[in-house]
């Protein structure tokens, strides 16, 4: 076996390889600030405000990173997540921007999901018990979409793990002309430890309770095959497993059974314990990074989001 090992023959024989082009570089756009803020838990990371937010996916762009995906932090919240489908509000915006700047040098999508825009931070309305309403989030998530399909959106991608979603967001972009946006869904969103960077980065803190009544327990996998069943035959094009690292069992799973383009979110849990492992000396961050995210496509993923992407797109280049 040690004969095909040696450095000079190691490249011809490799059998998974990490290019640029499997990479999605999440973005926060930030309606409330005028200059970048970093993110205390995800060293390197920053919300950026609208007006910053056009140059930036250029830059993603010019380092031959195919998409973005964008996340918006409104000025106002309150309890329906109204702001989330406005023509005017953040994510809207934002998306007309980087149209107007980038054309279609990126694909841009939008996270869709209304934890980042309802006061209470839950991913759906909320009735007086604070129990989260699947079915009249479903309207709003549609109407979200529309919005942003509107404004110039290539793919939508719900989040919130709310029953029937995909069908709902399908169906209100079909009657709206919308026919040709494809949706990435959250199919296995499990409810993970690895998002609390994240929700200091977004603000999506919740006021009460936890999102365990729609995300997913962290010990099941034959549930993540139905619901990502489910979202395929409600229409999802792309179907996303997140986290990655935890759970590369079910993006292997997802694969081999359905085949479909899969998507794996390495998300901010991920991203903050490399850091913090770097910061402190104990590992060696680039070779770590691409560690990690060469398992990831080796698990069956054809695209990760990650907060490395610019990262390992600079080392892919200075190879």
């Amino acid at each position: 076996m040690r004969r095909l090992r040696s450095s000079k023959l190691r490249p011809l024989v490799s059998e998974t390889e990490l290019d640029v082009k499997d990479l999605i570089c999440p973005v926060f756009v930030d309606e409330t600030i005028t200059e970048p803020v970093e993110i205390n838990s995800m060293p390197g990371c920053s919300r950026l405000p609208l007006d910053m937010i056009a140059d930036e996916a250029e830059c993603i762009a010019d380092m031959g990173i195919p998409a973005l995906i964008l996340f918006g932090i409104p000025a106002e919240k309150d309890e329906m997540g109204t702001h989330a489908y406005g023509e005017d509000d953040v994510t809207q915006k934002a998306v007309r921007a980087i149209k107007k700047e980038a054309g279609n040098d990126i694909i841009v999508i939008t996270d869709l999901c209304l934890c980042e825009y309802t006061s209470h931070g839950h991913c759906g309305v909320v009735n007086e018990a604070h129990e989260i309403l699947n079915d009249p989030t479903l309207t709003i998530l549609g109407k979200t979409a529309v919005s942003h399909a509107r404004a110039g959106a290539d793919i939508v991608a719900p989040s919130g793990m709310m029953d029937g979603m995909v069908k709902a967001i399908r169906s209100a972009l079909d009657d709206n002309d919308f026919k040709d946006v494809p949706i990435m869904s959250y199919a296995a969103k499990y409810c993970s430890a690895f998002y609390g960077p994240f929700r200091e980065a977004a603000g999506s803190g919740y006021a009460f309770g936890d999102r365990a009544s729609y995300q997913m327990d962290i010990g099941n996998s034959d549930e993540a095959m139905r619901e990502v069943a489910l979202d395929i035959e409600e229409g999802a094009d792309i179907i996303m497993v997140k986290p990655a690292l935890p759970y590369l069992d079910v993006i292997y799973r997802v694969k081999k059974k359905f085949g479909m383009p899969t998507a794996a979110y390495h998300v901010s849990g991920e991203y903050a314990m490399i850091k913090a492992a770097a910061q402190n000396g104990w590992l060696d961050e680039r070779r770590a990074v691409y560690e990690s995210l060469l398992s990831i496509k080796r698990a069956g993923a054809d695209m990760i989001l990650t907060y490395f992407a610019k990262d390992v797109a600079k080392e892919i280049a200075s190879k």
